[in-house]
């Protein structure tokens, strides 16, 4: 079943610089995508026009059958009180890079900040917390802080953060590039149980040639904003 349809993408930056060209892909339920490409590609702002962290100049994209590239920048800043964006929040998550975490809040706290943002209930809040922490194995942390845990530990909260409201897909934009080499097959292993265990759709875009060839995952190539392939198994190509 497909959940995102790309179609016909151009993303154009006020600076002239077009990051995406015409771009057209089909997403499946379920499945586990790693975007690649070198710099400059467009793997990044791919993810962001999903996100709706930024608009599109032209073409479609549909997320769950919602054309979410109807959404506009002034709806996004309106947030939670639009029910279009409200809607595509509680669907999708995104891990970043540098974590973003709470740095004064505990473990608990930082996962939990997603569904008091969300109006969740108090007993909702706590259920589904301590399911999100306990899968990214780290219910023997939960009163830690940011300061108290390694890099792999916090970026483990921050995908547990993504995925507590139970999302159809998770974003993550180069999740293990403040990792070493050992650390990032940890959080690949993280990312890998929430997409088989909860059928939970992962876009992962990264610079990573040894983890794209370790995986043996589905494989969307990016060049200079151009699609240039899309296989169901791949290796890391420049």
């Amino acid at each position: 079943m497909e959940l995102i349809r790309i179609k016909n993408v151009t993303k154009q930056y006020k600076n002239g610089v077009t990051a995406i060209y015409d771009l057209s892909l089909s997403i499946k339920k379920g499945s586990f995508v790693f975007v690649i490409g070198g710099s400059g590609s467009g793997k990044s702002t791919l993810l962001k026009c999903i996100n709706c962290l930024e608009g599109i100049n032209d073409g479609k994209i549909k997320f769950k059958g919602m054309d979410i590239s109807e959404i506009s920048l002034v709806e996004l800043r309106q947030k939670l009180r639009n029910k279009k964006v409200y809607k595509l929040r509680r669907k999708l998550g995104i891990v970043f890079q540098d974590y973003r975490l709470l740095p004064k809040s505990t473990v608990y706290e930082n996962v939990a900040f997603t569904m008091e943002v969300l109006g969740a209930k108090r007993d909702e809040i706590r259920k589904k917390t301590l399911k999100a922490i306990e899968l990214v194995g780290l219910k023997h942390k939960i009163h830690n802080y940011p300061d108290q845990l390694s890099g792999g530990e916090q970026q483990r909260v921050a995908i547990a953060r993504a995925i507590v409201n139970e999302p159809k897909l998770l974003l993550c934009d180069e999740p293990t590039g403040n990792l070493d080499p050992d650390m990032s097959m940890e959080i690949m292993q993280v990312l890998e149980e929430i997409n088989k265990s909860c059928g939970t759709t992962i876009i992962m875009a990264t610079h990573d040639k040894d983890i794209v060839n370790r995986m043996k995952k589905e494989v969307i190539v990016l060049k200079d904003g151009h699609l240039v392939k899309h296989v169901e198994k791949g290796e890391y190509e420049e």
